[in-house]
């Protein structure tokens, strides 16, 4: 330790790099550019070549409402007062792929939540569905997808581990982190009944009010099937969206009264 003092002064005790001069085992860059080549391994696969922004991603959506409904579930994380955590609640979500409509509410988690909801998802939209689309959880099982079939409304899975295909209702549920969650950061709403009260407010305002792309969700539908807008909230609500197929390119979509109630008694 004393000979770079020794030999070379205060100089020596400087900090020096620690690469070596000279790595004879390193292989150039350029040598493994010509051994990938000659193995016609030097492209990358065309999925992960570079592409504009344009060609990047393409945005899809179905043609008409109620063709695809994406439906999916979301945690809500309790809150810890001095009286101790609050119970877990459950937010369930569904989402049309054309329109953006939403319909919210919350339960807690329980075999027949996952059915409670469908039921209070076809009382309120305004538009008949043909297929529902939901990730591969315990509570979209047997029952669930039964019941579905039994309404005469098909039903599919996504690939395990895909939340990407449920793309338009995880991003949702990102919004209703970011615009309405965060707005009750500390509110303790342990009453069902008020907490369902507080998120159909939002949903009324994410659906009539706020836009996607330049359009509210309620907008979308009356844009795609040229029908008079409607006077108010309740006549959307009480009425239903009936596909009538006019020629085999273009479908039109008229309202008719709905027999079945409007809305679900609060969850308990």
């Amino acid at each position: 330790m004393e000979a770079p003092f020794e030999d070379e002064g205060l100089e020596g005790l400087k900090d020096r790099p620690s690469a070596p001069h000279h790595s004879p085992a390193t292989t150039h860059p350029e040598v493994v550019w010509r051994i990938l080549k000659r193995l016609s391994l030097n492209r990358l696969p065309t999925s992960e070549r570079y592409k504009s922004r344009q060609k990047r991603w393409k945005r899809y959506e179905k043609q008409h409402p109620g063709h695809h409904v994406q439906i999916d579930v979301k945690f809500i994380e309790p809150i810890t007062t001095a009286a101790g955590p609050r119970k877990h609640d459950y937010q369930y979500t569904a989402i049309d792929d054309c329109t953006r409509l939403r319909i919210l509410r919350i339960y807690p988690r329980s075999d027949q939540t996952a059915i409670q909801f469908l039921d209070y998802v076809l009382s309120r939209l305004p538009f008949q569905i043909e297929k529902i689309q939901t990730a591969n959880g315990a509570e979209f099982q047997t029952q669930f997808h039964c019941r579905v079939l039994d309404q005469g409304i098909g039903h599919i899975y996504i690939r395990p581990a895909t939340p990407r295909l449920n793309g338009k209702v995880e991003r949702s549920h990102r919004i209703d982190a970011e615009e309405f969650y965060r707005r009750l950061d500390g509110v303790v709403i342990d009453d069902a009944g008020v907490f369902n009260d507080k998120l159909k407010e939002w949903e009324d305002y994410y659906n009539y009010h706020r836009p996607h792309g330049g359009q509210t969700p309620y907008e979308r539908p009356l844009q795609k099937t040229q029908v008079q807008p409607v006077t108010s909230q309740r006549q959307l609500d009480n009425g239903r969206w009936k596909r009538r197929i006019t020629s085999p390119d273009v479908a039109q979509f008229t309202l008719k009264p709905d027999r079945r109630a409007v809305s679900a008694s609060p969850a308990t």
